[in-house]
């Protein structure tokens, strides 16, 4: 998953750029780059294998000063993992781009451009896009429209962030890839994640699906996919640049299993109250919605596929009605059956899965009335275009195997599901259910005691190259999401 920084300012930008770019590492990637434009109006730019560390070591010996600039780290799609093919890509030296997405029309468009006798450089889809706004550039247009002219031709998802060396602006776009501008005095920012600025801002703007941003030192302007100006509202992010730090802990994952206490008594925190949950924590309209729809559908993909598994046995064994489950990636391509009274649930820590947010729009486009999303991000897209939200407070998750974010939305589920059999007219397990929650958090610091002897009992198994996790009804899904923590952190053949 690639990660994108941006900064313009009145100060040097490079180490805006190289510490917001470590702050995206937990994504995932294998190569990094940042492009500057200098003093001199001449863009420079330093790529390198492996991590920002090795970016680093390259501009200790050659730094560049500037102060408005583009960052990236790669996760390898087109094209293999290589210095070439790290980004900014650049068009003729006067533009660079930064790009996360994949564009799924880009060999035609390369094919075009390379015969009007521009050479390429790469083997990626994003080097297209950039020498495409060349290509604009040259006919006279400025780099706003430049941008503009470009998306229209692109086919698939994007988040863009461009720069060129006679104008003093950022451009930033995006389509069913994430992008924020975090605002500063004198200086303004984009980034994929908030976390990445964090340091400098604690102001963002999230850009909607088809906006472009015309970003300078001291104004923001965005306009809609139509074209048109449009005010989007700036939101106080509530993160502190601490919770994304992993203090004394060797990594980031090792952190967040130790958070899952407070992350699953924050997920509870005014959703229970003595002996009863509270509908309207998912909604205002949620009493009269759960009362309405006769079954549920959730999407979801990986660890939230996982959740909404062991949710399945609770709807159908608690509150009595049909309950199902479908990878999004699937659901998005093939036309769902499913009664125009049930409550579409997605399930995402970040709310930007792209496969879950297409699944959602497909699903409303069908004919969906009602539909519900667990998330951790309340300013994300999935919160946006759903009907109802629960946001589970879990606090930033920088790991890529995820913890608290599972632990959190099966407690948002259990909270879901009481809801929605007490809106039915079945109130007998609402006390016993409070009770079970409220025990919640101090159960798992519990199980967190046990650390020393986790330690040792995993000895036995250290050498070993396949492994099975057994467990029947709510316990298979809690089987499949241990054998793809194993998968995911180990690289060692597991099953459930």
């Amino acid at each position: 998953m690639c990660g994108i920084v941006g900064a313009i300012a009145e100060r040097n930008v490079e180490a805006i750029l190289i510490e917001g770019l470590k702050r995206l590492e937990y994504r995932g990637y294998d190569s990094a780059g940042l492009a500057i434009q200098g003093h001199d109006k001449k863009i420079s730019r330093q790529r390198a294998l492996g991590k920002v560390a090795q970016l680093e070591i390259g501009l200790e010996k050659n730094p560049i000063i500037g102060n408005i600039g583009v960052a990236h780290t790669r996760w390898a799609t087109h094209g293999e993992p290589a210095e070439h093919n790290a980004h900014p890509h650049m068009s003729e030296e006067n533009i660079a781009l930064v790009h996360n997405g994949i564009i799924e029309n880009y060999e035609g468009i390369k094919t075009k451009l390379e015969s009007e006798g521009i050479k390429f450089c790469s083997q990626t889809d994003s080097e297209s896009i950039v020498h495409l706004i060349g290509k604009y550039k040259k006919q006279g247009k400025d780099l706003l429209q430049s941008v503009r002219e470009t998306i229209k031709t692109l086919d698939g998802a994007y988040a863009l962030g461009v720069i060129d060396n006679t104008e003093e602006r950022l451009i930033a776009a995006r389509s069913g890839s994430p992008l924020v501008i975090g605002l500063g005095i004198g200086e303004n920012f984009i980034a994929s994640d908030v976390s990445a600025l964090l340091p400098v801002t604690q102001q963002f703007i999230f850009l909607e699906e088809g906006d472009i941003a015309d970003i300078t030192r001291d104004s923001i302007i965005i306009y809609d996919k139509a074209g048109n100006e449009v005010e989007r509202p700036a939101k106080k992010s509530e993160i502190s640049a601490d919770a994304v730090e992993r203090g004394e802990y060797r990594h980031y994952m090792l952190k967040e299993i130790y958070e899952q206490p407070k992350a699953v008594a924050d997920t509870l925190e005014g959703r229970i109250d003595n002996n009863h949950v509270f509908s309207k924590a998912f909604g205002y309209d949620a009493e009269a919605i759960f009362k309405e729809i006769d079954s549920v559908y959730i999407i979801a993909c990986g660890t939230s596929y996982h959740s909404g598994l062991v949710a399945k046995y609770w709807f159908e064994g608690i509150v009595g009605i049909p309950c199902m489950i479908e990878v999004a990636s699937e659901f998005r391509y093939r036309k769902a059956v499913y009664s125009k009274k049930a409550l579409i649930v997605t399930i995402s820590q970040s709310g930007e899965t792209a496969d879950t947010l297409a699944a959602l729009r497909q699903a409303k486009k069908q004919g969906a009335q009602h539909s519900l999303v667990i998330c951790n991000v309340p300013e994300s897209s999935l919160v946006r275009e759903s009907e109802l939200a629960f946001m589970t407070h879990a606090g930033p998750e920088i790991g890529v195997a995820s913890t608290k974010a599972f632990t959190t939305q099966l407690t948002a589920l259990l909270i879901l599901v009481v809801c929605i059999a007490k809106e039915k007219g079945n109130t007998k397990l609402e006390a016993e259910a409070v009770h079970a929650l409220r025990r919640l958090p101090g159960q798992i610091e519990k199980a967190l005691l046990l650390d020393a002897e986790i330690k040792e009992l995993s000895k036995e198994f250290s050498d070993k190259h396949h492994t099975l996790f057994l467990g029947r009804a709510t316990q298979y899904p809690i089987a499949m999401e241990g054998a793809l923590k194993l998968k995911e952190i180990s690289y060692i053949h597991a099953e459930a």
